[in-house]
C-alpha cells in the first residue's frame, strides 16, 4: 500500500516533469490528428517502448489547450500500487490539479484491474487518454475490458520525415544543396533508426541493448511467465540478427531445443505483440498459405545490429528493405491496406500491397542495382508480381538510382528510398 501523502509527492513531481515538456522541441507526429479528445471513447496509444507514445499523448492534450491530469505508472515508486488504490490516485490528482475533464494515464497496463477504473471514469464522462507498450493487453483484450469504448492509435519510431524534422533538414526544397542534405540525413537514419532518444544520445549500442532487454524481460517474460528465459532470449536475438527472414517453426524448434513448433509460434507471437517484430504474410488467394511462412522484420533498423553478438554488420540491403517495410506497415495501418510478400518457384517480390482483394502496388527493394544481373533479377520479380496479381503499378526502390524503364512490356519506376519515404506524407 502507498499512502496518500506519498502519492501526492510522487504525482506532484510527475506534474512538474510533464509540464516541463512545453519547453522542449517536439516532433509533429501525424498520428496526433487521430487522437479525438471530444470522443467518449478512451483514446489508446500503443506501440514499441521508447517510440514516443507519452510525448504524442502530451502533444495532443497540450496543443488542444485542455486541462488534464497525468499519471505515469511506469514510475518505480508506483510499482506496489494496487487497483483498489486507483481511486486514491484520482483523489490526489484532484488535489494537485484542481478540476479537470481529461486524464492521461501512461503505461497503465502495469496495474492489474486497470480497465475497471477506466470504465468507471468513462461512465462519469471523463475523457481518458491511455498509453501502453503491450499490444495484447491494449488490443486483443481491450475490446473485452472496455466493452468497445476505445479507439486504438498505433505509434511507431520516427519516420524519415520526422527524423528530418528533428534534425532541421529541409524535406521540400528542390536544390542540389537540399538534396545532398536529405541524402546525408537518410544515411544517418538507415544506420541509426528512428528512436527519438537516439537523436540526442551518443551510445546507440547501450541504449538499444537495454531497450531490447527491457522488452524481453518486462513486456514478455514477466507477463507471459516464460519458463525457458535464456532459450526465449536466444530465439529473439536470433530473429533480430537474421531479419528479414521467413519463420520456419520446425527448424527453430530444433535449433533452440523447444519441445514443439507451437512453442516457437507462441514466442514469435509474443515478440510481435510487444512490437519488437513485424510480420508479413505470404501472398496467396488461399487463406491457409497466407497463415503460413510468415516473414518477420525488426521494428526498427537500430535493433538489427546494436546488440551484443549480433554479427549483423552493415547489411545495407536488409536495412533498406526493413525501412521500406516499416513505412509501408505504418501507411497500411492508416489507409486500410495489407502488405504481403510474394514467393514462387520462379522468383519473388519483396512487397505486394493490397486494398481488400485488389493488389494496388508491387515493390522491390535493392540497395545497389549497378550490376545488370541484379537489376534484371529485381525487375523480373516485379514482372512476376504483375503476372500473378494483375497489378501494373510496379516500383523498384534503391539507395540512389532514379528512372522509368520498360521491361517485358511493363513500365517500372525506379526511385531512391529516401525520396519515396517523403512522398508517403508520413
Amino acid at each position: 500500500m502507498i499512502d496518500k501523502r506519498t502519492l501526492e509527492f510522487i504525482l506532484t513531481g510527475q506534474r512538474k516533469e510533464i509540464e516541463s515538456r512545453s519547453d522542449e522541441k517536439l516532433c509533429s507526429r501525424m498520428e496526433e490528428s487521430l487522437v479525438d479528445l471530444n470522443s467518449t471513447q478512451a483514446q489508446v496509444v500503443i506501440g514499441l517502448r521508447r517510440c514516443g507514445k507519452s510525448t504524442l499523448c502530451y502533444q495532443a492534450l497540450h496543443n488542444k489547450d485542455v486541462k488534464f491530469a497525468y499519471v505515469d505508472f511506469d514510475d518505480e515508486r508506483l510499482a506496489k500500487l494496487q487497483s483498489d488504490q486507483l481511486n486514491d490516485v484520482l483523489e490526489v490528482l484532484y488535489k494537485i490539479y484542481g478540476d479537470f475533464n481529461y486524464l492521461f494515464l501512461d503505461e497503465i497496463q502495469n496495474i492489474d484491474g486497470w480497465h475497471l477504473f477506466v470504465n468507471r471514469l468513462l461512465r462519469n464522462k471523463m475523457h481518458v487518454v491511455v498509453s501502453g507498450s503491450n499490444a495484447k493487453l491494449l488490443s486483443g483484450e481491450l475490446a473485452t475490458h472496455l466493452t468497445g469504448r476505445n479507439k486504438e492509435i498505433d505509434l511507431f519510431p520516427f519516420s524519415f520525415k520526422e527524423f528530418c524534422e528533428m534534425r532541421s533538414v529541409d524535406t521540400t526544397t528542390r536544390t542540389t544543396k537540399a538534396e545532398a542534405f536529405r541524402r546525408t540525413a537518410f544515411d544517418d537514419y538507415m544506420r541509426q533508426g528512428g528512436f527519438p532518444e537516439l537523436l540526442s544520445i551518443g551510445d546507440d549500442k547501450k541504449y538499444v541493448k537495454n531497450l531490447v532487454a527491457n522488452i524481453l524481460k518486462r513486456d514478455i517474460e514477466q507477463r507471459y511467465k516464460i519458463s525457458y528465459k535464456a532459450e526465449f532470449e536466444n530465439l529473439a536475438n536470433h530473429l533480430l540478427n537474421n531479419s528479414p527472414t521467413v519463420v520456419v517453426s520446425s527448424n527453430l524448434a530444433k535449433t533452440f531445443h523447444f519441445k514443439s513448433d507451437h512453442t516457437v509460434k507462441n514466442y514469435v507471437d509474443y515478440l510481435k505483440q510487444a512490437f519488437l517484430l513485424i510480420g508479413v504474410r505470404k501472398y496467396s488467394q488461399k487463406s491457409k498459405i497466407r497463415l503460413s511462412q510468415e516473414k518477420i522484420y525488426a521494428a526498427d533498423v537500430a535493433m538489427m545490429n546494436n546488440r551484443d553478438n549480433a554479427f549483423a554488420g552493415e547489411n545495407l540491403g536488409h536495412r533498406l528493405e526493413t525501412i521500406v517495410l516499416n513505412h509501408l506497415y505504418r501507411k497500411s495501418r492508416l489507409d486500410d491496406l495489407d502488405v504481403y510478400y510474394l514467393n514462387e518457384n520462379s522468383g519473388e517480390c519483396d512487397f505486394v500491397v493490397c486494398h481488400g482483394n485488389t493488389v494496388v502496388q508491387a515493390i522491390q527493394v535493392s540497395y545497389d542495382i549497378s550490376s545488370l544481373k541484379t537489376k534484371n533479377r529485381e525487375l523480373n520479380g516485379l514482372i512476376l508480381a504483375a503476372k500473378h496479381t494483375g497489378c501494373n503499378d510496379l516500383l523498384l526502390l534503391t539507395d540512389h538510382e532514379s528512372a522509368i524503364v520498360n521491361h517485358s512490356n511493363h513500365s517500372i519506376k525506379i526511385q531512391p528510398v529516401y525520396e519515396w519515404c517523403l512522398e508517403l506524407g508520413l
